[in-house]
């Protein structure tokens, strides 16, 4: 049987067949067999490269092969496994943004790689809050002393405290936007969580690995107490144990005024 959903994603971006296959690294006559049989499964970074051209989910071209590895209960919740954060399609990323409608957590150590990989991130998140979406940013704060052990831990020359401090100045181009706000935690450190209203991608760190290099779980809620609600727990716990980036103006009193 014919892959269907495959063909319709290729049409809705305009992508023809010799144009997968270059992005793919295939030959043609590889892409039309995919085409022709909905059961012939590619290779999974093969399945990760077209779900990127294409802008869709692994598991929408493919489902054969999620069905073959999710099973019931808590696993199917676990919609895709990434070993590497960046092996996720960037579009994965831009529709989970663009789609979430209530809320939006970024709850990595550094968020540095959002503005990196997502040029107009701000103005984004900007329109997203004045639509009614609450909008929070979790980040490990650049002067303690946990951000000073994990930057002797990657020896990277773009430290921690560096890329946080990059994220810290796109956030305050934000500051003043209704539903956005910024707090510091710490214990946040070994595991990111990056949540779009019932849709959540996960970063567990691994040792000296920096974010990109440690693997990624994308869930979708489907139950009370899954996984993405202990994650969704874990999230909310931090944030309730953060501090605010930005102090409130303390309001002044005209009696001991001048």
């Amino acid at each position: 049987m014919a892959n269907v959903a495959l063909r319709r994603a290729m049409l809705n971006a305009q992508v023809t067949n010799h144009v997968l296959a270059s992005r793919c690294g295939v030959d043609v006559k590889t892409v039309e067999r995919w085409l022709q049989d909905e059961t012939r499964i590619p290779h999974q970074r093969h399945q990760w490269a077209a779900a990127e051209v294409l802008g869709v989910e692994t598991a929408v071209l493919w489902p054969d092969a999620i069905r073959n590895t999710v099973k019931t209960g808590p696993d199917r919740e676990v919609l895709t496994v990434y070993p590497y954060r960046s092996a996720c399609p960037k579009s994965i990323w831009r529709n989970l943004i663009n789609a979430a409608r209530n809320e939006i957590v970024f709850a990595g150590y550094t968020n540095y790689f959002l503005w990196l990989e997502h040029p107009n991130l701000a103005k984004v998140l900007k329109r997203k809050a004045q639509q009614g979406c609450k909008i929070r940013f979790l980040l490990g704060d650049p002067d303690s002393d946990v951000t000073r052990r994990r930057e002797e831990v990657e020896n990277v020359p773009l430290t921690v405290s560096t890329r946080i401090r990059i994220t810290l100045a796109e956030v305050e181009q934000l500051r003043e936007v209704p539903g956005l706000e910024a707090r510091f935690g710490e214990e946040h450190i070994a595991m990111s969580v990056f949540r779009f209203d019932a849709e959540m991608l996960v970063t567990p760190h691994l040792a000296k690995l920096v974010g990109h290099d440690s693997p990624m779980l994308h869930l979708r809620r489907y139950q009370d107490d899954g996984l993405f609600d202990r994650f969704a727990y874990h999230a909310s716990e931090l944030w309730s144990n953060g501090r605010e980036v930005w102090q409130q103006p303390q309001a002044t009193n005209p009696m001991l005024s001048d």
